[in-house]
């Protein structure tokens, strides 16, 4: 499905001016693409961001001809709240794009019936292809995780066709770890459980 975001032209708007009619001032930027100052309605902005991300390919129009962006980065504001600034990357047509996309946990691991804690190392991967290979996101099943020390390591994720990864091999995803133990819990029962016994005659 094709993602679209409608901008304008920043001409000489300052920031509070644009900040004061909704908009978020941003730029547009790339290896092949001439720096444009630009500014996005903030409602349509953050709904778009929060279906799309930063791996999801973006089709600008409205300064020209459209450009296809990833959102590279998003700037907050720190004392009231909202987005101060939009940064996106223009891609290259033809040219392979590295960017990071978030892990999907999928399924539900045996150990997690048996109190075991299913430790989530990674939340995202590095990856680089084309364009039209970039995926929203990769799947990671947890169906296969049984015992305390199974794992789930970079090199046992499925790739889509054509989208590599820079990340080592051996890194780890996910891993069981066991319960943690709680010491003043233990120990509250030992004394309980030494109250509740019957004293030796």
């Amino acid at each position: 499905m094709k993602i679209t975001l409608d901008i304008e032209a920043r001409n000489d708007r300052s920031v509070t001016m644009l900040r004061q009619s909704g908009m978020i001032p941003g730029v547009v930027y790339g290896p092949k693409q001439m720096n444009i100052g630009v500014a996005v309605q903030a409602l349509a902005f953050e709904k778009l961001f929060k279906q799309a991300g930063e791996s999801t390919i973006i089709t600008l129009q409205g300064v020209g001809e459209d450009i296809d962006v990833l959102i590279h980065g998003v700037e907050m504001l720190s004392m009231q709240g909202g987005i101060a600034h939009v940064d996106f990357y223009a891609l290259e047509k033809g040219k392979e794009v590295t960017t990071h996309v978030p892990l999907e946990f999928t399924g539900e691991a045996p150990a997690e019936k048996t109190g075991s804690i299913i430790n989530k190392v990674i939340h995202e991967l590095e990856i680089t292809c084309k364009p039209n290979n970039l995926p929203a996101k990769i799947s990671v099943d947890l169906n296969e995780l049984a015992e305390v020390g199974h794992k789930i390591h970079v090199s046992d994720l499925v790739l889509p066709t054509g989208v590599v990864t820079s990340a080592a091999p051996e890194e780890v995803v996910v891993v069981v770890m066991a319960a943690a133990v709680d010491e003043d819990e233990l120990a509250a029962e030992a004394a309980e459980a030494e109250t509740a016994a019957p004293a030796n005659e």
